[in-house]
């Protein structure tokens, strides 16, 4: 469907590229991607409208220079999670391997935000929500409430790794919780070693780059 939207930045040249409004992902042509500046907004190349989320995605991008890429969809399960206003627990180790903790879940926004500048404050919520985790390649991914889940990477090819990592985790923790209610989230010692051994100077998942 048209759900959702993904977008890159040339921090360089000051552009962010992203999905255009209201056409379905599957038929979107690179020709069809439409480039906006950083600082203003302001559409600067395409034909089309960029996504009406683009002020979410500038917010992010100016507020963690770490970020290159950001994804956002409308995924069953996760957006489960966020319409229920819910953090996903960390319960096992697949978790553990891509998100440090549990995936967070922003405060619903008030209705002067809602009425206001609403896609920028959707962006600001997010950025108060990760800025209290810390580290936002740590943390790669956020439920907005009652809406759905964002996720970002060094690149959008990481984002989108981690919007479809984010789906099969919120799946696995419904099912975890469905067959055990009381479940704990996973051992901190167990969650840190599995995420620093594919994160980090001292990772060995994988081959070397």
């Amino acid at each position: 469907m048209t759900f959702g939207n993904a977008s890159g930045i040339d921090r360089e040249r000051g552009l962010v590229l992203i999905k255009p409004s209201g056409v379905a992902c599957a038929q979107v042509e690179p020709e069809d991607l439409v480039a906006v500046e950083l600082s203003t907004g302001r559409v600067v190349d395409g034909r089309l409208r960029p996504s009406s989320d683009t002020p979410t995605h500038l917010v992010l991008y100016r507020a963690f220079q770490e970020i290159g890429g950001i994804v956002h969809t409308h995924s069953v399960y996760a957006s489960a999670w966020a319409q229920a206003c819910r953090p996903i627990p960390c319960l096992g180790t697949t978790h553990a391997d891509q998100f440090v903790g549990p995936i967070p879940c922003t405060r619903p926004l008030a209705p002067d935000e809602v009425a206001g500048d609403y896609e920028a404050a959707t962006g600001r919520v997010i950025v108060e929500t990760i800025g209290k985790a810390g580290d936002p390649l740590a943390q790669s991914a956020v439920l907005v409430a009652n809406h759905g889940p964002f996720s970002w990477g060094r690149d959008p090819d990481e984002a989108a790794s981690n919007a479809v990592v984010l789906e099969i985790v919120a799946q696995q923790a419904l099912l975890t919780l469905s067959i055990s209610p009381g479940q704990l989230p996973i051992a901190d010692y167990l969650m840190d070693r599995h995420h620093r051994r594919k994160h980090g100077p001292d990772a060995y998942y994988g081959q070397a780059r």
